[in-house]
């Protein structure tokens, strides 16, 4: 799936995106959890259903994704478990009992030791690898020296939107277009 990313239109990836999710979901929730019983799906909704009255909806994991800025810099990391060369922005996931800004905070304090402050979402993404929600956030530097987190970063810094390495494409990944977003909006003098 992740070889089609950007390689097709993104209607036809969107929607063979949601074909392998559900597929996925279906295959792999094939007996009850609470009672080990064979599950059948529901007549009614996208759910799976067992005899003792448990119903199985389609998993999703929520995610941040965040922007951080610094005046005209941006915060962008290379990912230790992805050797793609991209850098993008920092991402998460919320983790039980956390909120979405709190999981900015802790990803961003853990992945590059900053404190930001000033977090406000952007946009989402449904993002099928394998079955997530990413939300995209922007958030202000507020202190701290970047110090990437071992096994997860291989390497973080502020970079000028004008003089970048490689990002995702805005067409393709939220991280993209938050990057374009901010720095189309400093180009224009509205930051």
């Amino acid at each position: 799936m992740y070889a089609l990313l950007g390689r097709v239109a993104d209607s036809l990836f969107t929607a063979l995106s949601r074909a392998v999710q559900i597929v996925e979901w279906y295959r792999s929730n094939q007996y009850c959890g609470k009672c080990s019983k064979n599950l059948q799906e529901d007549e009614k909704e996208r759910a799976m259903k067992c005899s003792c009255g448990n119903l199985v909806y389609p998993r999703i994991s929520p995610c941040v994704i965040v922007l951080v800025t610094k005046g005209r810099e941006v915060l962008l990391a290379r990912s230790a478990r992805f050797r793609s060369g991209f850098f993008s922005c920092l991402a998460g996931f919320i983790e039980v009992g956390e909120s979405a800004e709190e999981t900015v905070l802790r990803e961003v304090k853990e992945e590059s030791g900053l404190v930001v402050h000033n977090i406000r979402y952007i946009k989402s993404q449904s993002w099928p690898f394998p079955s997530q929600l990413m939300l995209g956030f922007h958030a202000d530097y507020k202190s701290g020296e970047i110090v990437p987190e071992p096994g997860e970063i291989d390497e973080a810094a502020f970079y000028d939107i004008d003089d970048m390495p490689a990002v995702p494409s805005p067409r393709i990944s939220v991280a993209g277009e938050l990057i374009e977003i901010y720095a189309d909006q400093v180009r224009k003098g509205l930051i």
